[in-house]
């Protein structure tokens, strides 16, 4: 009788763990990084470049270009990361000023993206760790000095850099482009959308991503990264932005540690490389002056610059 009446429970303890592997197997599906192979490289644009591979976390490797300074001897150098489901050659319309302006440029792709090797999953602190392996590799090339490093981001390429940035003392400056100010709303975004219900099942799956990536949300939110980053940092956002909203950027903005952290709004949406063109200037002043590579040339206008 007692083996009898332990079948049920052991079917439906069976069936339960089932179902939890499951949910956990869609999850990671859902949240899964698409793979965009790049079709184009530097010399598009006319830039010299080399291919590379840096060595990162758990064996991998990333793929990359390196595109020396235009100037001769080693020359300050920047580190472009692109966001989710991209690839270097994403970040490619920034590459060709940068190098104009005499700046090293290192575009790479992060784990499970582009050409690089895939990993058990993609996150943020993932992407910030890619990050980090790259700019070691940077301060190593004889091109590049390595007393002054640049980390330049987009989405949650943006929010890596400045979680970065919080960790590191060896940035000479940060530039974060559309970056989030916190991974919860976004994850609120994301399960209404899908029309999961924020209860139970949304609590549970924000607890299963945070598990996942071993990091709670409030620990490496931008929101919290920027009180600790001491460099100069430049927020760009786009006015409209729908897939991250402007209010991002002023939140973060708003829990800056100093005038330090300088916050530039464009016109345009999450994507819009091609508008920030016209902001170039701003951009390699801002760059410059954090540098003291040049006079201080910061022309970013009072509407725009907060």
């Amino acid at each position: 009788m007692a083996m009898t009446g332990a079948l049920p429970i052991t079917l439906g303890l069976l069936a339960l763990s089932v179902t939890v592997a499951g949910l956990h197997l869609a999850i990671r599906r859902g949240f899964r990084a698409p793979r965009v192979v790049e079709q184009a490289d530097p010399a598009r644009f006319g830039l010299p470049f080399r291919a590379v591979s840096i060595p990162t976390a758990n064996g991998r490797h990333l793929f990359g270009w390196f595109v020396p300074s235009s100037l001769d001897g080693s020359a300050p150098a920047v580190a472009l990361l692109h966001g989710w489901g991209g690839n270097a050659e994403m970040m490619l319309p920034l590459a060709a000023p940068l190098h104009r302006a005499g700046y090293g440029v290192l575009l790479f792709d992060a784990r499970n993206h582009g050409r690089s090797d895939a990993d058990s999953f993609s996150s943020m602190p993932r992407f910030a760790e890619d990050l980090d392996h790259a700019l070691d590799w940077l301060a190593r090339q004889p091109e590049v000095d390595p007393q002054v490093l640049i980390a330049l981001g987009h989405s949650v390429g943006a929010a890596a850099v400045l979680l970065a940035a919080s960790r590191r003392r060896d940035l000479a400056a940060v530039v974060s482009i559309a970056a989030f100010a916190h991974p919860r709303p976004m994850m609120r975004r994301y399960l209404d959308g899908a029309r999961i219900p924020q209860w139970p099942l949304g609590a549970y799956i924000n607890w299963y991503v945070q598990r996942v990536i071993g990091h709670r949300f409030d620990a490496i939110a931008p929101i919290t990264s920027i009180r600790r980053i001491l460099c100069p940092v430049l927020l760009v956002h786009g006015a409209d932005d729908t897939t991250v909203p402007v209010a991002n950027a002023h939140a973060i903005h708003a829990e800056r540690g100093g005038e330090h952290v300088r916050l530039l709004v464009l016109p345009g949406d999450h994507e819009s490389f091609d508008k920030a063109q016209g902001h170039f200037e701003e951009l390699i002043g801002f760059l410059d002056d954090a540098t003291r590579r040049g006079p201080r040339n910061l022309a970013l206008s009072a509407a725009n610059l907060s």
